[in-house]
């Protein structure tokens, strides 16, 4: 099931975390926040949503990296009912799309609900002090990658964040699939 991202988080302060990296370290917010910013993007292995803007983020993220930005991605989603969101299946998700940021792993959800994601992708784009300024989305991608000349929504709030450190007017909510979360 298709949902939005909401709007009212802006201004909430970012969550810290320690989670498994596909690469085999531990990551911790301080260890992926930038000088100018932070961008952490709820993302998954199988989410058509995500697939269809893997090499767009890829290539985004390695700008933002360059502009001082950090960024993270971070697979919440229930892997023993979606066994394709497996830690294993992540490590070759990353190796396979050869990811230029952190790819983590947050099993127990915790902080998945601690940002209120609620779809893959989801972005949260923070500034440099750490306080939420962006929760858009990627470009006009949806289910199929947007037109090669697509506006890189994210890339221009996030280097506005960076330059000015204030939140973007005009941000359009993100779409994807539902976070698959456990029973409880």
């Amino acid at each position: 099931m298709a949902v939005e991202t909401p709007t009212g988080s802006l201004g909430a302060v970012a969550t810290d975390f320690t989670l498994p990296g596909t690469d085999g370290r531990v990551w911790s917010l301080a260890d992926i926040s930038g000088p100018r910013g932070t961008l952490v993007v709820f993302m998954c292995n199988h989410c058509p949503y995500v697939l269809a803007i893997i090499d767009r983020l890829n290539r985004d993220a390695a700008e933002l990296k360059r502009l001082g930005i950090g960024v993270v991605g971070i697979n919440a989603n229930d892997a023993e009912t979606y066994p394709d969101d497996s830690f294993d299946n992540m490590v070759t998700f990353a190796q396979r799309h050869e990811l230029g940021f952190p790819y983590l792993h947050d099993e127990s959800q915790q902080i998945a609900r601690a940002y209120g994601a609620v779809c893959t992708p989801d972005f949260f784009g923070f500034d440099a002090e750490g306080v939420l300024r962006y929760r858009g989305r990627l470009d006009a991608s949806e289910r199929q990658p947007g037109p090669a000349d697509a506006r890189r929504e994210l890339v221009e709030a996030m280097r506005e964040i960076a330059d000015t450190g204030k939140t973007p007017d005009g941000q359009i909510p993100s779409i994807g699939c539902s976070i698959k979360w456990r029973a409880e």
